[in-house]
């Protein structure tokens, strides 16, 4: 598998990237690499040039700022897994990417890529969407905010504007006394999420006061699973609810197939990995 030939330039300022993106329609942005460079090797994907960011150091590393974890859209999964910001307020974002891939994966790949590539069965979407995550995109007109809802459209396709660069993401820190957790499914080949379910719930006196539900793998692109969420929301938490409401799962998203998992099939594991995140978190 050999790709077609491109060009190649390396940045280390987001202004020059967004200069060189500008100039070449065609032109994609390399990070770490490791979603983009299959694609070419398969020819999926021909940009004429790669632009890496990589050595842009600006992009990289874990704040919180108020009600928030901000974290650099180059920071690989890795430094996310193991940080203590992210272990003591966002655990299923750090058990998540603790998931991703092998090891070279971990280092190499990051946050920011991951997210903008949009792989229908990658395990970052679903907790995004648990935290309530910003994006925040740099055009050359200026820089915007996109919440995470709405953001993932299809298979590698997002609600980024042509020529943006994904520069940080934002996930807002649950309420006092919240848990949360990542459930996955993998594909024994890839290591994929087959259905992957990150929860978020917190309790008062007895009754559901925060809840958010984000699946991914199950279809075209992950989702919120609301119905599973109006259910238990202000109502007492019990395990009959939770199993009641998990029946839900999957009424929000598109639900696709493939050779490994029929519709039928990756329904049942919507339902089923809901309620064991769920019931982990009662």
């Amino acid at each position: 598998m050999i790709p077609n030939a491109f060009a190649f330039e390396r940045v280390n300022t987001v202004e020059a990237a967004l200069d060189r993106l500008g100039a070449d329609g065609e032109a994609k942005l390399l990070a770490g690499g490791h979603s983009l460079l299959p694609l070419m090797k398969m020819r999926l994907s021909s940009p004429s040039k790669l632009i890496d960011i990589s050595g842009i150091d600006a992009l990289r590393g874990v704040r919180r700022e108020e009600g928030r974890i901000i974290i650099g859209a180059l920071t690989p999964h890795r430094e996310v897994a193991v940080h203590p910001l992210v272990q003591a307020h966002l655990p299923a974002l750090a058990q998540a990417a603790a998931q991703i891939g092998d090891l070279q994966v971990r280092n190499r790949g990051t946050l920011g890529g991951n997210l903008a590539h949009a792989d229908p069965s990658s395990d970052l979407p679903a907790v995004a969407l648990a935290y309530d995550a910003e994006l925040t995109v740099v055009t050359a007109e200026g820089s915007e905010l996109l919440p995470v809802d709405g953001f993932f459209l299809a298979p590698l396709t997002t609600a980024m504007p042509e020529g943006g660069i994904l520069t940080q993401v934002s996930f807002v820190i649950p309420p006092e006394g919240a848990h949360s957790v990542y459930e996955k499914y993998s594909h024994p080949a890839s290591g994929y999420a087959v259905v992957g379910v990150a929860a978020v719930v917190a309790l008062t006196s007895g009754r559901v006061s925060h809840i958010r539900v984000g699946i991914t793998g199950a279809g075209d692109a992950a989702y919120r699973a609301t119905a599973v969420e109006e259910a238990l929301l202000d109502q007492v938490w019990s395990r009959e609810r939770v199993q009641a409401a998990s029946r839900h799962a999957d009424e929000n998203g598109g639900i696709g197939e493939d050779l490994f998992a029929s519709e039928a099939y990756r329904r049942h594991l919507c339902q089923v990995y809901t309620r064991r995140a769920l019931e982990r978190l009662g």
